[in-house]
């Protein structure tokens, strides 16, 4: 024992100063498995005890020695340790294993529900529709007349506004409080007959404002105007105001309504989103203000060059816009192009949203 101190002293000290320090200024510490018995903390040296015998004892391995001797350091010569002095051992901390208590395991499968398709849309509240739906409407041939006229007013102007008092002249009994339509006959709107005939079913009709009885008078009635969107003027024709549901609700119809673009209001060669058209489908085809149709542009028959007779296949319909229906009458209506992705003409086709 003591030959092998002196040997490991002697390589000890003729190692490099640096090995020496790395070797003594960072023990390691000791995993209790290691031991074949627990070591004392501290363990007291007893007369006749070397780091070998002590190694032998609990580690069973002498050549451990240096185990005890890197973490007891004051101790300046290993081969010199005398009775009281105690050594100290490190230990290295157990590593703890969490256990994960058990839980239930639930297994997921895949439900099918079937239900019917639907559209859950929200009320329109968008201005483009407002301003279509108090500004235009839809009135039968027979009732372009109107049921009275703008007659005059007080200060004998032409052309009135709001809060302008009017005198009106009107062909039905009328209180104050009762409340008409100023408007001015537009273009008429055609239905297309299954011969391809024109018949004429009604005019787009361009309210101006509103007007608000006040009181009545040898026949004569006085009015407040409480709402313009135009210059007013004498001769304007009155029609009852219908009461103005604002917050309209979209409809899709399920059943078969088939019709053609009519009208572009002005008259002009195609329509886009925003504008106003004239269909020849109407209240006989379950047609009212909200409901919601299909603008699709018809396919053509071209020429299939494959073939060497003469064979012509029909393309397929494609849809380019989406209508609001404003106004109906029996036969045709008027309606806002709510979307569209292509110019749209007449006799382009109206029908029900595909529900693919």
């Amino acid at each position: 024992m003591k030959l092998q101190l002196k040997l490991m002293l002697l390589l000890a000290f003729l190692l490099p100063t640096q090995l020496l320090a790395d070797a003594f200024l960072m023990p390691g510490k000791v995993g209790e498995s290691e031991l074949v018995k627990p070591f004392p903390q501290p363990y007291i040296v007893k007369k006749g005890d070397t780091l070998w015998d002590i190694a032998q004892e609990y580690f069973a391995d002498p050549e451990k020695w240096l185990k005890i001797w890197e973490q007891n350091l004051y101790v300046s010569n290993p081969d010199l340790i005398y009775p009281g002095n105690e050594m100290w051992l490190k230990f290295k901390k157990p590593r703890q294993v969490v256990v994960k208590p058990e839980r239930d395991v639930v297994k997921l499968e895949p439900r099918i529900i079937y239900k019917p398709a639907e559209r859950s849309e929200k009320e329109i509240d968008s201005k483009v529709l407002l301003t279509a739906l108090a500004r235009q409407d839809l009135i039968a041939p027979k009732a372009i007349e109107g049921i009275g006229h703008i007659l005059d007013s007080e200060d004998e102007r032409l052309n009135y506004g709001a809060n302008d008092r009017v005198y009106l002249s009107l062909d039905i009994r009328a209180k104050p409080g009762d409340t008409f339509n100023i408007f001015r006959t537009g273009d008429p709107i055609y239905a297309l007959s299954d011969l391809g005939d024109k018949e004429l079913v009604g005019y787009l009709v361009n309210h101006l404002g509103t007007v608000e009885v006040t009181s009545e008078e040898a026949g004569v009635f006085r009015g407040t105007i409480i709402q313009a969107f135009e210059e007013i003027g004498r001769t304007d024709r009155l029609k009852r105001a219908l009461p103005a549901d604002y917050n309209v609700k979209l409809e899709y119809p399920d059943g078969s309504v088939f019709g053609h673009v009519t009208y572009i209001r002005g008259n002009t060669v195609e329509a886009g989103q925003g504008q106003v058209i004239g269909i020849d489908a109407g209240s006989e085809d379950g047609l009212r203000a909200g409901t919601v149709l299909g603008v699709y542009r018809p396919g053509k028959l071209v020429l299939d060059n494959v073939y060497q007779e003469k064979t012509y296949r029909a393309l397929p319909e494609e849809k380019i816009g989406e209508i609001i229906v404003i106004a109906a009458q029996e036969k045709a209506s008027i309606a806002l192009i709510s979307k569209s992705s292509s110019a749209i003409h007449i006799k382009d086709l109206i029908q029900p949203l595909s529900k693919k």
